[in-house]
């Protein structure tokens, strides 16, 4: 199967090879706007337009047309966020031939000047609006792969929602063709009307005076989330993830998940990096939701219901953080059966009852168990004192390489620490 990118330039910007592939195609697989850009009269193979959804589709179309010569259209670079991921998962790349054409952000970057490495690209084809907040930061540049014509003026009011009114955004129409076109201003006063669907949009961040600033680590100050206490605070929350040491394309189960911030932050730490937020409350779980979205992360998946029972039928996790409910019965023997050899394991209290229940896993599978305490300044009278918060018990442990235990521990290796 061959698979040909085109772009608005059409069959005029298609290389001879491209070419090639598509007047000898008995079959072409495509959009509409791909598909009416190759002539009939040098192309005449049968026609066929991918259904909605697509990717159900794919194998029934393939196992279709089985044995024929097909040749898919696709928008600019078929492996840039387009039908050649389908395609390879499908049927394996071994049998693509893949013919690139020069992707909507090539195009962008040529026209602004932007080096692509340093361009952040965030796409809402399909995908949540909410993604584009976790990108958002002073000095940065971000291209929006763009879903319709409404995509600017809905990044526009995102933005001014997320504190970067100031930001300047250009957006790009019909990049490489005749009709290209540009336009721009600033957030705070988009003052244009939607306009030809196949655009992209440039943004240049820029912080509004006085808007929260959220850094790129863990640690996200409380004030960034909406909650009713149930927050794991700033400081031992940027100590349980880096415990928890997230990784790309890792999923961590977050047990309790009061507002959802343990698994806000695990999945703001790369994009492929995925969370479920099991909350037995419906109302905190609903916060999770809105929290999840303000903070670029729409995709963390919220569980409703009381572990252990709400694990059950949940893929399984690379990493399991407990919040709350440590003395339900039968929760840590649950999360330890689910972890796969090489599984983290992070538990968080402050109460005696959990703290012993700690103590005695931390002495039967081995582990870090630490103190961590954190006190603020306050003041004191005229004079400045310190306020202890209370201090929180945490056992971070590794499911040993054969599903057993980790090596035994010492009580040396019991530490406490302030942070």
């Amino acid at each position: 199967m061959t698979v040909v990118g085109i772009g608005a330039d059409g069959w005029a910007g298609l290389t001879a090879a491209a070419r090639d592939a598509l007047t000898g195609a008995e079959v072409l697989i495509g959009g509409a706007r791909q598909l009416v850009m190759a002539p009939t009269r040098a192309c005449p193979g049968e026609r066929v337009s991918w259904p909605s959804p697509l990717r159900p589709a794919v194998p029934r179309l393939l196992a279709q047309y089985a044995g024929r010569r097909i040749v898919v259209l696709a928008s600019g670079d078929p492996m840039f966020y387009g039908i050649g991921r389908a395609l390879s998962e499908e049927i394996g790349p071994d049998r693509l031939r893949i013919l690139p054409h020069p992707s909507s952000v090539s195009y962008a970057c040529a026209r602004l000047g932007w080096p692509v490495e340093d361009t952040e690209v965030v796409t809402v084809v399909g995908r949540p609006l909410a993604r584009l907040a976790a990108a958002l930061h002073q000095g940065r540049r971000v291209l929006v792969l763009s879903a319709g014509s409404g995509s600017p003026g809905e990044i526009a009011a995102l933005l001014r929602e997320r504190g970067f009114g100031p930001s300047r955004m250009r957006v790009l129409e019909q990049l490489g063709s005749e009709d290209e076109a540009a336009y721009e201003g600033t957030a705070d006063a988009w003052p244009h009307p939607p306009g030809d669907p196949l655009n992209v949009v440039a943004v240049d961040c820029r912080r509004a005076p006085g808007a929260l600033r959220l850094g790129a680590t863990p640690g996200l100050p409380d004030g960034a989330y909406e909650h009713d206490g149930q927050l794991t605070k700033r400081h031992v929350r940027a100590a349980t993830l880096c415990a928890l040491a997230p990784a790309p394309g890792e999923l961590l189960w977050d047990v309790g998940g009061g507002s959802g911030s343990i698994g806000i932050e695990w999945m703001r730490t790369h994009p492929s990096c995925r969370a479920v937020s099991v909350e037995r409350s419906p109302e905190r779980a609903a916060r999770i939701t809105r929290n999840a979205a303000a903070l670029g992360v729409p995709g963390l998946r919220v569980v409703t219901g009381a572990a252990p029972e709400a694990l059950a039928g949940l893929p399984a996790p690379d990493a399991v953080f407990i919040g709350g409910g440590l003395t339900a019965p039968g929760l840590l023997d649950a999360v330890w059966a689910a972890l796969p050899a090489g599984g983290r394991l992070v538990a968080n209290t402050v109460t005696l009852e959990s703290e012993a229940l700690l103590a005695r896993w931390y002495r039967e599978h081995g582990g870090e168990l630490v103190k961590l305490a954190v006190s603020h300044a306050t003041a004191v009278g005229g004079f400045t004192g310190w306020r202890q918060a209370m201090p929180v018990t945490q056992w971070s442990v590794t499911k040993g390489a054969a599903g057993g235990e980790d090596a035994p521990v010492t009580t040396a290796q019991v530490t406490k620490e302030g942070v």
